[in-house]
């Protein structure tokens, strides 16, 4: 395990920084912006690009500039759907979407409001959905990002963090502990079970909003 461990963190470490880096933003942004979420979600690439991390300075880049790359994401989402809103859902992708799912999401904005915007981040397929769904409503452009705002920050932190020390502390003891793979992927396993258990609470927790 530890021979192939080291060997997929340094094909990621030898991505140059700087692209790693921009990789990852752009994916963050694409995913909420045009729907890219809906099919392959962003997390996957956050976690990748966070295990190439080799500092502080590193991790703190990458966090800032997922953040940046998730608010440029949901702000150009919101802008789409308050412009071009109804043709989107109308498209091939709108429909492939699925109108169950368009009037789930625009239930839950009219009935959590902000509350909604906040934790659409940490949920599946709405996560994509809702910053399309407020342009489309009589949302103001303010009031969204001071909702949004937060929840990335703590997104991109969470994942960067858990997924950067993983591997950093994989580094530091693999040469010395054989259990040490062990570790990193149980460390990854736990973020990603973790997340994946989350959402599905919160996703409880809020299911009597999103019906009638």
């Amino acid at each position: 395990m530890d021979d192939a461990l080291r060997w997929l963190l340094d094909i990621v470490e030898s991505v140059d920084p700087v692209l790693r880096t921009a990789l990852a933003g752009l994916a963050i942004l694409l995913e909420t912006s045009v729907l890219v979420g809906v099919i392959v979600p962003g997390d996957t690439v956050v976690i990748v690009a966070a295990t190439g991390v080799r500092s502080a300075v590193e991790g703190v880049i990458l966090a800032v500039v997922v953040i940046i790359g998730s608010l440029a994401g949901e702000s150009i989402g919101f802008g789409l759907g308050r412009w071009l809103g109804p043709h989107i859902r109308a498209s091939w992708m709108g429909r492939r979407i699925g109108e169950r799912n368009w009037l789930r999401a625009e239930r839950y904005v009219q009935r959590r409001g902000g509350i909604a915007i906040f934790l659409s981040r940490f949920l599946p397929v709405l996560h994509s959905l809702v910053p399309l769904t407020v342009g489309m409503s009589t949302y103001t452009y303010r009031r969204f990002i001071l909702w949004t705002f937060p929840a990335c920050v703590i997104w991109a932190t969470l994942y960067v963090s858990v997924a950067a020390g993983a591997a950093q502390s994989y580094r530091r003891l693999s040469d010395d502990a054989h259990w040490a793979g062990y570790i990193f992927v149980g460390a990854i396993l736990l973020l990603v079970v973790g997340v994946f258990v989350a959402k599905k609470v919160i996703a409880r927790l809020e299911q009597r909003h999103f019906e009638d």
